[in-house]
């Protein structure tokens, strides 16, 4: 009867953990949708926060006053009976009383401080704290894109692999802000980043205007790449960085091995033809890919910003410069086969370039981009937290040989020997544009002040579509924008992004 009733009380106690650990769970949940809605309202309402927050200030101030007023007054009152009594009792003068009992008088000085200290509180509180707050929410997005903060929204998916070898992060963004999952799949978009960058390029402006969030929260299953070499994406499964053959390659690779990888790699995880975003170096590789028909099987449509093919009439001081006067031939035959545009040797040769006649170096983003129309210094001063990124010496010769040759081929030994052991060929094969399927639908957006992907270049390429079927290619052209507006724009969203987005929905 005994072992009967223990077993009873183990069961209900058992059952009444178990209900305690429930209601307990449902507490958290409770508390956590609480509190993301609260941060939600409080992120799309900080003006009013801000207004709200300054006239509790002002009322705090001018109770806190009245309050002191009174209290005053009713000491004022008291002293005057203890005085009375005082004076009848003990035949006191009013002065020596007061010397005794009088507290300090309050000055219009005391209360306009106080007003004021209010008022600074409420300020920082309001206006400043709602900054900082969506700033340090912004950073934490981004945190969390680059895999270091993994919630759901945000993932870090494992790695993939190329087939020379090289192993590439890819992060996605699998549901928009609401966090909700709709019904049916999300059509799956791939975003490829240009030279010296890496998945950040997507990240670098609010969440509310980046493409990468603008895309998930209409419905899109988006996912980042991450070029080898980039900061994510440095592994090998036999070689590391500080090996020179680690860095033996030009974007002929990142053709032949990482695009297909990591196109395949999408492909197989959502079972779905994926749409694709590249910019600048990023619409080369897809471009050049596409000419030889890799990829269309698994390609809905393809979006270009800044779209580089040719190259042969760059207007970049910097870029210019450095091709004509063989500067990244120059580090290779030092011994320098990974090109860091943070270490010393670069930054040295940066110098040597500007003190050069014709280049201005004040602004350096604009003398190597071209004249951007519409970017912020906190845009800019998050660029350069994070950017620029590595890339390989050989990659930089293989895009300085395009510019002196205005061709668009593969890279040059300048050996026939070594050409003919690479290709078979005594000199390299080209690209060419022409081979791109006329039915691949395609949206293609180019700037006027761009000094990397230049207008007279651009129309090459487009000579080059000019059998391509007219109801599968848009055209877009802002006159004012140059290379990084195109991923750091202030109004990039609704010039450039949404047009896009209307253009995959249609594909």
């Amino acid at each position: 009867m005994q072992r009967l009733r223990s077993g009873s009380t183990s069961l209900l106690g058992s059952l009444s953990g178990r209900q305690l650990k429930k209601k307990a769970l449902n507490s958290w949940v409770a508390v956590q949708d609480t509190y993301f809605s609260t941060k939600d309202i409080f992120e799309r309402h900080r003006v009013v926060f801000t207004v709200a927050t300054s006239i509790a200030s002002v009322i705090t101030a001018w109770a806190g006053y009245s309050i002191r007023h009174y209290h005053e007054s009713k000491v004022d009152q008291r002293l005057e009976s203890i005085e009375k009594a005082m004076n009848n009792n003990y035949h006191l003068g009013h002065t020596e009383i007061k010397k005794i009992v009088d507290p300090g008088s309050s000055s219009t000085a005391a209360w306009v401080a106080t007003a004021g200290t209010t008022l600074v509180i409420g300020y920082g509180l309001g206006w400043r704290g709602g900054t900082w707050y969506a700033n340090r929410q912004f950073k934490r997005e981004q945190m969390k894109m680059l895999g270091q903060l993994k919630p759901e929204r945000w993932q870090l998916l494992g790695r993939v692999t190329t087939q020379d070898g090289y192993v590439l992060s890819l992060q996605r963004i699998p549901v928009g802000q609401s966090g909700e999952k709709p019904a049916g799949n999300r059509p799956p978009v791939l975003l490829q980043h240009g030279l010296l960058m890496d998945a950040i390029t997507w990240l670098l402006l609010p969440p509310n205007q980046s493409l990468a969030f603008a895309l998930a929260d209409n419905g899109f299953d988006v996912w980042l790449a991450n070029t080898r070499g980039t900061k994510y994406s440095r592994g090998h499964t036999s070689l590391t960085p500080q090996d020179p053959a680690y860095w033996y390659w030009s974007w002929d690779e990142l053709v032949a091995y990482d695009l297909p990888s990591t196109f395949q790699y999408v492909h197989d995880q959502t079972g779905q033809k994926l749409h694709y975003v590249g910019h600048s170096l990023g619409t080369l590789i897809a471009l050049a890919a596409f000419s030889k028909d890799q990829l269309v099987s698994m390609l809905r449509s393809a979006a270009l910003l800044c779209p580089i093919a040719y190259v042969g009439n760059v207007t970049s001081p910097l870029a210019k410069n450095a091709a004509d006067n063989f500067i990244a031939e120059g580090l290779y035959w030092l011994g320098l086969h990974e090109f860091d545009p943070r270490g010393q040797p670069v930054v040295d040769l940066l110098k040597d370039i500007c003190s050069k006649p014709g280049v201005k170096c004040t602004d350096l983003l604009t003398s190597f981009t071209g004249q951007n129309c519409c970017l912020n210094n906190s845009i800019v001063n998050t660029f350069l937290d994070h950017e620029p990124q590595a890339t390989a010496t050989k990659n930089m010769i293989h895009l300085a040989q395009m510019m002196r040759e205005g061709t668009v081929k593969m890279y040059d030994y300048n050996d026939e020997n070594k050409n003919m052991e690479h290709y078979g060929q005594p000199t390299p094969p080209v690209y060419n544009m022409t081979s791109i399927p006329n039915d691949l639908p395609i949206f293609l957006s180019y700037g006027g002040a761009d000094a990397l992907s230049d207008v007279n270049d651009v129309k090459l390429l487009l000579d080059s579509l000019k059998d391509h079927d007219s109801d599968k290619i848009v055209f877009q052209y802002r006159e004012d924008y140059a290379h990084a507006d195109y991923v750091m724009a202030a109004n990039a969203k609704q010039d450039v992004y949404d047009p896009l987005i209307v253009f995959f929905r249609l594909q």
